[in-house]
């Protein structure tokens, strides 16, 4: 089971990442906080510190056109902050 989706780069994660060496992914629902550690520790091969979580639920969203209303639903997801420790980073643009 892949638990993680994919990192978070905007510019509030970019200013937690060098202020607090704080990283944010993007993971499965159903991951809990170990899973999660384990996960990016493995993948990384850095030393997590504490994981917070948040859940964002989907919100309704509706646009009128000239054929009527059409309404929708953005997708809901969860949302993982890393601390690492003292000393070890994370670099996202290493593959590119």
């Amino acid at each position: 089971m892949d638990i993680l989706i994919k990192p978070l780069v905007t510019e509030k994660m970019n200013e937690q990442s060098e202020r607090y060496n704080r990283y944010g992914f993007v993971v499965v629902k159903s991951a809990t906080k170990p899973q999660i550690k384990k996960a990016i520790e493995g993948m990384y091969n850095v030393s997590v510190d504490s994981v917070n979580t948040m859940v964002y639920g989907g919100k309704v969203k509706s646009r009128y056109t000239k054929s009527g209303v059409i309404s929708g639903k953005t997708t809901a997801y969860k949302k993982a902050i890393v601390t690492l420790a003292e000393g070890d980073n994370i670099d996202f643009y290493s593959n590119i």
